[in-house]
Parts: structure tokens; sequence; C-alpha cells
């Protein structure tokens, strides 16, 4: 859920805004500013996700606030005027909407928003790119529970979705940090950050996984349970 701040000098573009929001799932209104002076005061004390925020404001302007705004949150521009598109995008804003903004394109806007956020997110999340058929997948290594040998192919198990990749496991180990991923058995190597349990010579991952142990994989497993 997106924590949004309003900030508009008009009260009715409160009005507006508020109620093509009521019934969304995505957003969290947490604010409305009337002048940027009262939304940098409102930033300094709470973090917001996403700025609607208005640009004729009096004394400093929509575009002023975003020049002088440190970690600056994903904003959508609302103008009753077109000539300011152009400024606002070299600012990096994700949408620019024209007054009156319907209820249809407010919230096209926000899905433009989150896919930006989802597209940062990825970025910066540790991945690994793997062949499944005729396609190549991205893989967020947190996503990863177990990887099970399956011939030249690999079971990736995250949680109870199983995808076929091609690659034999020793070959996939060598991509794979070995500071999260250790083999456990000849043909099972599981995520470090999913072990829940040891049970059994078994180990018990996050995804409800039992492992089986192997007994030449025994000793290195011991020391990392000692280092949890």
């Amino acid at each position: 859920m997106l924590k949004t701040l309003i900030i508009d000098d008009e009260p009715l573009a409160h009005q507006v805004l508020q109620h093509h929001l009521q019934d969304s799932t995505d957003i969290a209104l947490v604010g409305s500013c009337y002048n940027a002076t009262e939304a940098l005061r409102f930033l300094a004390q709470q973090p917001v996700d996403l700025l609607l925020l208005d640009i004729n404001m009096p004394a400093l302007s929509g575009i002023e606030l975003l020049k002088v705004l440190h970690n600056r949150p994903a904003v959508i521009l609302i103008s009753a005027y077109k000539e300011f598109a152009v400024e606002g995008f070299e600012l990096d804003v994700v949408d620019y909407l024209v007054k009156p903004v319907s209820r249809a394109r407010l919230l096209d806007a926000i899905t433009k928003v989150q896919r930006r956020l989802a597209a940062v997110s990825l970025q910066s999340e540790p991945y690994i790119v793997l062949k499944v058929d005729r396609e190549r997948r991205r893989f967020l290594l947190s996503d990863i529970d177990l990887l099970e040998a399956y011939g030249n192919y690999v079971k990736v198990w995250q949680g109870e979705q199983v995808t076929l990749v091609s690659s034999t496991l020793k070959r996939l180990l060598q991509l794979l940090p070995l500071q999260q991923f250790v083999q456990v058995h000849k043909s099972f190597a599981v995520n470090k950050n999913k072990i829940v349990a040891l049970e059994n010579e078994q180990l018990r991952l996050a995804g409800g996984q039992l492992v089986k142990i192997g007994k030449a994989y025994k000793s290195g497993l011991a020391s990392l349970f000692l280092t949890k």
C-alpha cells in the first residue's frame, strides 16, 4: 500500500482526489497539505511513498518544491495547465495529470507508480537468470527455498511452486553465492536463510519442505548450525 500525501492549495482538489481514492486498496492517504512549506514540515516528520502534487501554489510552486526536496518519493504532478509537463518530466515525475482529473486517469497514473517502484525493488534485490523451456527467466534469490537435481535439469522450489530449469545442480551452484546456498545432499541444495530447523537428519525449510541430509554433508551443516 502506497503512503500518499496530497499537496494542493485548493480544498476542492483535495476532495476530488480523496473521492477518487476512497475505495482504493493500493493507497493509504496519510495527509493533506495546502502549501509547499506545510508539505516540507510534514515530510520531515513522516516520509511517504507518493506525492499527488499541484504545481500552481502561492509562495513556492510544486516544481520549486521538487527542486528543494531531498529523498524525493514518487511524484504525480497535477495542474490546470499543460505547459509545465516538460519541466515536470525533467524532474523525473512518474506522470502529469491535467485538471479536472478523472478517476480512471488517476488510477492509471498510480499503476505507473507501482510498476516503477516494483522495478526499483527488483533491481535492488539479487537475482539469477535461468533457462526455462525456450525462454530465460529471472529468479530472486530470496524467493528460492530449495534446488533439487533432476538429471540434466534442476527443480527450483519457491514455496509450493516448482520450476524446471535447464542446468545441472553442480553448474547452478557455481553461479550462486556460497554464503547463501549450501549443498546438503548429492541431489539437494538449500537457501540457508530458509532453514527453520534440523530434525532427525532432515532440514525443515520455511516453505514446508523436508530435505534429507547426505552423510557427506553432515559436518558442514553442523558448523552452520553452530554459527546460527
